[in-house]
């Protein structure tokens, strides 16, 4: 697709190695040009994210302080994330679960709840020689490559053991959210795994950084958001995805984009579906 500004965007789907596949949901290079409306909203979604830009530093804010570095991991959040999309971007762009977050980058995925961290803050001096081994290359397969093998290493040299930072009834409760896009109610879902509302609300939080209702809410947003991506009517889309109405999704959207439908629908669907920069391909987030 050929940018406003001429430049090509280009988006390339990348299969990580088998061990890293539990762990990664999606990975992919972006090539994208400057977007028109200059900042892109990264929303909220059951994923964290993990950024290496290699033509700038790259700008978020939103998310506790700002940060502007080559390498970025954001966490899980209930508000957008003010990405600077006023410059040509290139990169690569990895949606983590939160055990991805727990055993690729050694830090619970609850610490980095509604903040995003240079990646130097999470895996030391390793992440400027990662970007510039990175940039060095033109080929798409070679940076995939780096950031595998960096990626493999720290999971092979791991602290934390294979499941979840917590038992066993964390990681089945984020799995029954999810699968039911947010409509099973938290009281069906604490029963399902044999714990009160108030403990496993502690300890979903602890985990991932969202309690069950939070999780619940974005689960239902990203239906949302598949629906609006397919075209469909709006009144539909809030019944399908489990909202009272179209003011309630109306009023969810505001909330958890920062902007009202007709403004995103405007100014984001085209690059959330034609664009591969951060935030684009994943999001989504």
């Amino acid at each position: 697709m050929r940018g406003d500004d001429g430049g090509v965007s280009a988006l390339v789907p990348h299969t990580v190695p088998a061990p890293l596949r539990p762990l990664v949901a999606t990975a992919v290079g972006y090539r994208a040009p400057a977007y028109p409306a200059r900042v892109h909203r990264g929303l909220p979604s059951r994923h964290l994210t993990l950024v290496v830009e290699l033509l700038g530093p790259l700008t978020v804010r939103g998310l506790g302080e700002t940060v502007s570095a080559h390498g970025v991991v954001g966490g899980l959040h209930t508000v957008p994330a003010l990405i600077d999309a006023s410059r040509p971007q290139e990169g690569v762009q990895y949606a983590l679960g939160p055990l991805g977050a727990r055993l690729l980058l050694g830090i619970p995925a609850g610490e980095l709840r509604d903040h995003a961290v240079g990646l130097e803050e999470v895996l030391g001096p390793e992440a400027a020689r990662l970007v510039e081994r990175m940039a060095a290359t033109p080929h798409w397969p070679a940076r995939f490559r780096l950031l595998d093998e960096a990626l493999l290493r720290r999971l092979a040299g791991s602290r934390w053991g294979t499941g979840w930072a917590g038992p066993a009834e964390v990681g089945e409760a984020w799995r029954l959210i999810l699968a039911s896009e947010g409509r099973l109610p938290v009281v069906d879902v604490a029963a399902a795994v044999g714990w009160g509302r108030r403990h496993l609300g502690e300890q979903l939080r602890r985990a991932t950084g969202l309690t069950p209702k939070e999780a619940a809410r974005v689960a239902r947003f990203e239906h949302a958001q598949r629906l609006l991506r397919a075209r469909r009517a709006l009144a539909d889309v809030a019944v399908e995805a489990g909202y009272a109405d179209q003011a309630h999704l109306a009023r969810e959207w505001r909330a958890l984009t920062g902007a009202s439908m007709t403004t995103w629908l405007r100014e984001e669907l085209p690059f959330v579906q034609d664009a591969a920069g951060p935030g684009g391909a994943r999001s989504v987030s």
